[in-house]
């Protein structure tokens, strides 16, 4: 097998399509340079960054130098590939190894077992697939590091990993491989910090920055760091089509990120309005009292600043509709009368509609729900955590951006829409406000009206999948510990 990783790609890693790897001229450029060894059989750098567009052939890349370096190089060794905060431990890189392996006969006549963690080579090397668990993987003597999507290792176990897997100073060659875009302005300090390694605050190349490829091409080079961060779309299937479609379906700062491989910040309006208007329907209105409509309700309370809030929806064939709904304002001179306010309309909702559930925030509201709860309404408590409301926030978004809730006209509402902000992370959108004066406690009582309706059953139909995901555990913000015991939902 060569050592030379092109002549190595191209001979031998077959495609998912059946067709054998053809590097484009950007990335022969970028792997001949990282991957040439010196005369006393070393390479260049022990960090490499490979940074582009979504789209741009990524995680194939890093499963190739994966098989190529496994298979080749400084053999028996240990080849890890971490998984980040948003990925179990099988990710997208070792996935792509594995295929490799397994669609060339030639490859898989080198493994002597494929698992599904680990791949157990003849020469000794071992390919795992590993957790973001940094007190595992101590002691280790890695030759190669992958790591996948850093800009999502936000969590103190996250960087304690990335900590723990340095290259190792023994071995001849160690090093890790960094395949990513960029992430969120504050967030994902790791991948941060080497960025601003040569780029100003600003996005400009930092003065003094070696360019190994050339002045016109965005590689540079600090001390034994090698980084390529590109904004450009390089491959053939990166047309004008494409990315026409994703700006109808990614918000602004999301295809910035995405597709432009740029730093943005984390909140951005959770609607686009147009859309929100869109599901506008002039003439539907809130139905008169009917026993044979089932109802699901959010309630948001607060009884001395911010406005409460009762928000109700049902499901008319394949769509949300919005239902009933009230909002109160009470002042720290004039507080909530929360029995002769809220729960006097719940109840009247109760005695004219039947009443599926009712999730509320227990914090303001637990003395009210289970006095409700003891005249046959059937309450479910939701805290409002941040793992809450960025769960209910994607759920409405997802509504809103394809259409599947229908809205009456009522201008209070879209304000608060509006207003609404949405701070991104790795379970999704995050609902909250820019301005502390600004009101949104309709839109989470909407929000958590939607999601009770849409968790109690299947989806919707033909509602897509949540575009961020989510985790359903409400204790990962304040025990960031215990998120390894959590389950990553895909299908909710």
């Amino acid at each position: 097998m060569s050592i030379d990783v092109i002549e190595f790609a191209e001979n031998l890693i077959t495609l998912e399509d059946g067709k054998k790897i053809q590097f484009e001229a950007h990335q022969k450029k970028i792997l001949r340079h990282v991957f040439t060894f010196d005369g006393d059989g070393r390479l260049p750098y022990s960090m490499i960054i490979y940074s582009a567009p979504k789209k741009s052939g990524k995680t194939t890349v890093a499963g190739i130098v994966t098989v190529w370096f496994g298979c080749t190089v400084d053999a028996p060794t240990e080849i890890p590939i971490a998984a980040n905060d948003v990925e179990q431990s099988r990710g997208r890189v070792f996935k792509a190894a594995k295929g490799f392996f397994k669609r060339n006969p030639i490859l898989r006549q080198e493994c002597i077992s494929i698992g599904k963690t680990e791949i157990e080579l003849k020469n000794g090397t071992v390919i795992t697939a590993i957790p973001v668990d940094f007190a595992g993987e101590a002691g280790g003597n890695p030759s190669m590091i992958s790591f996948s999507e850093l800009w999502a290792y936000r969590s103190e176990r996250a960087r304690r990993l990335w900590e723990e897997m340095t290259p190792v100073p023994t071995r001849k060659n160690s090093f890790r491989f960094i395949d990513t875009y960029a992430g969120h302005e504050g967030e994902g300090e790791v991948l941060q910090d080497l960025y601003h390694k040569v780029f100003n605050e600003d996005g400009t190349v930092k003065e003094g920055i070696e360019r190994p490829l050339g002045e016109d091409f965005p590689a540079y080079a600090v001390g034994d760091m090698f980084m390529y961060w590109d904004h450009e779309a390089r491959m053939p299937w990166q047309t004008p089509e494409y990315y026409e479609s994703q700006k109808q379906h990614l918000r602004p700062n999301t295809y910035l990120r995405l597709h432009k491989n740029l730093w943005v910040s984390s909140e951005s309006g959770l609607f686009d309005m147009d859309k929100w208007d869109a599901c506008v329907d002039p003439n539907h209105s809130p139905p008169l009292p009917d026993r044979s409509i089932k109802f699901f309700v959010g309630v948001d309370a607060s009884t001395k600043r911010d406005r409460s809030a009762v928000v109700s929806v049902y499901r008319d064939g394949d769509k949300l509709k919005l239902g009933p709904k009230r909002f109160w304002q009470p002042t720290p001179e004039d507080p909530m009368d929360l029995e002769e306010t809220m729960e006097s309309y719940l109840l009247d909702l109760h005695g004219g509609y039947k009443l599926a559930k009712v999730l509320y925030d227990p914090f303001q509201f637990h003395r009210s729900a289970t006095t409700l709860s003891k005249k046959g309404l059937p309450m479910g408590e939701y805290p409002q955590t941040s793992s809450n409301l960025t769960a209910c926030g994607q759920n409405l978004y997802d509504l809103v951006e394809y259409g599947n809730i229908i809205l009456y006209a009522c201008k209070d509402l879209r304000y608060e829409a509006s207003c609404a902000i949405a701070k991104e992370s790795v379970r999704g959108l995050k609902i909250c406000k820019e301005k502390s004066t600004q009101k949104i406690d309709q839109i989470v009582a909407l929000a958590m009206a939607c999601f009770a309706a849409t968790s109690q059953r299947e989806p919707l139909q033909p509602l897509p999948p949540p575009s961020k995901g989510y985790f359903v555990d409400t204790i990962i913000e304040d025990r960031p510990e215990l998120s390894e015991d959590l389950k990553w939902i895909e299908d909710w």
